[in-house]
């Protein structure tokens, strides 16, 4: 059987992916890493520790949903202790984004800012849309509960960095994720990406494509953070096999 390590533990999604691994045949829980103490049981013979050595060492496969800073430990970790990683963290900045690329040459490494399947379709989707309909004005609206720190999400980027390749625009230099006051009218390249905190939203994003006299909205809704575990799980499976590399959820799809 599979043992996965839980990077992460007791977080929401995290937690998430311990309950599905205990239910699921051909898979187990290898190790879990956690600074706190967990209030939930798992199986005498995985580990459960704040030492990422340890923890790397008593499975065979990562799957890393926490922070940046996180990530960015793990990683470092790894880079002398090599395992495939699946990696959902969201907000990584650029030079953590090249920190995976660099440890993916020791090491498979699956990273996705949404793990969900449905979002990637809609991703190839909004890609098709962009170049089509090249004289429509985009705007990406996300919605997420109120606990969530990093604005705009990662997907919500995602999504607006397909748009722009698929114009052949560069996202840095197009973005817009505020608007206020008497600022004029808005461009014609802009992508605007706004985001909205409330409540217990697991995550909704538009994709609106708008021109003169008509427009057309792309929406995905997830509705359960079990999406997000599922599709790391799966993930975490395919990516065992893989050789060394960097590799996303396209590349899961199209495998």
């Amino acid at each position: 059987m599979l043992g996965i390590g839980v990077f992460g533990a007791s977080g929401r999604v995290g937690r998430l992916i311990v309950e599905f691994i205990k239910e699921s045949p051909n898979i187990k829980l290898g190790s879990l890493y956690t600074r706190k103490v967990l209030d939930f049981c798992v199986e005498s013979e995985t580990l459960i520790t704040s030492d990422l050595k340890a923890f790397l060492q008593n499975c065979e496969v990562v799957i890393d949903f926490t922070t940046p800073q996180g990530t960015e430990r793990l990683l470092g970790v790894a880079l002398s202790h090599p395992k495939p990683i699946v990696i959902g963290t969201t907000g990584l900045e650029f030079h953590c984004e090249n920190l995976i690329k660099e440890a993916s040459k020791k090491m498979p490494i699956f990273y996705a800012s949404n793990m969900s399947l449905g979002v990637a379709v809609l991703n190839r989707a909004i890609a098709m849309v962009a170049n089509a309909l090249k004289d429509f004005d985009i705007e990406i609206v996300e919605t997420h509960h109120k606990h969530k720190k990093d604005s705009p999400s990662g997907t919500a980027l995602s999504l607006a960095k397909t748009c722009a390749v698929a114009r052949g625009l560069e996202l840095d230099k197009v973005r817009i994720s505020g608007r206020d006051g008497n600022i004029g009218e808005r461009s014609e390249r802009e992508i605007g990406v706004m985001s909205l905190r409330g409540g217990d939203v697991v995550g909704k994003h538009n994709v609106g494509f708008y021109g003169d006299g008509e427009y057309l909205e792309l929406i995905h809704t997830a509705t359960s953070r079990l999406t997000f575990a599922k599709g790391a799980i799966k993930a975490a499976v395919w990516l065992k096999n893989q050789p060394n590399g960097f590799y996303s959820i396209e590349n899961f799809l199209n495998s």
